[in-house]
């Protein structure tokens, strides 16, 4: 999968940076995509940590400064529980919002990964 490849290809890359990095807007949108994820995929069924896996993935990836790390975990915890308070029950529009964070995750990696991959 697309984020697999972009976190492989930042394990890769520089450590953390005294400045945010040009991609930085993006990124924290994929955290606070994979936390919807999350969270929608739980309410649907999914019993497993994989999207919260990804993020932790992320981080250690990008190895970032404090700041920076509290940042992306807030994002994260701000998509789970956006969706964690809109949903109770798995409905038809959680499964159509989980295909389109799939996506729009799956389009954020691959442009992190072609615009500022190694």
């Amino acid at each position: 999968m697309i984020i697999t490849a972009f976190l492989t290809a930042m394990v890769t890359a520089a450590p953390a940076y005294a400045v945010d990095p040009l991609y930085e807007a993006k990124l924290v949108r994929l955290a606070e995509v994979l936390g919807s994820i999350h969270s929608l995929r739980n309410l649907c069924g999914e019993r497993s940590n994989q999207w919260r896996d990804r993020m932790d993935s992320l981080l250690l990836a990008e190895n970032p400064d404090p700041a920076r790390r509290a940042k992306l975990i807030a994002s994260f915890n701000r998509g789970y529980r956006s969706f964690n308070e809109t949903y109770s029950t798995c409905t038809s529009q959680a499964i159509a919002a989980i295909d389109r964070y799939q996506n729009e995750g799956t389009r954020l990696s691959s442009e992190i990964v072609s615009g500022y991959g190694n």
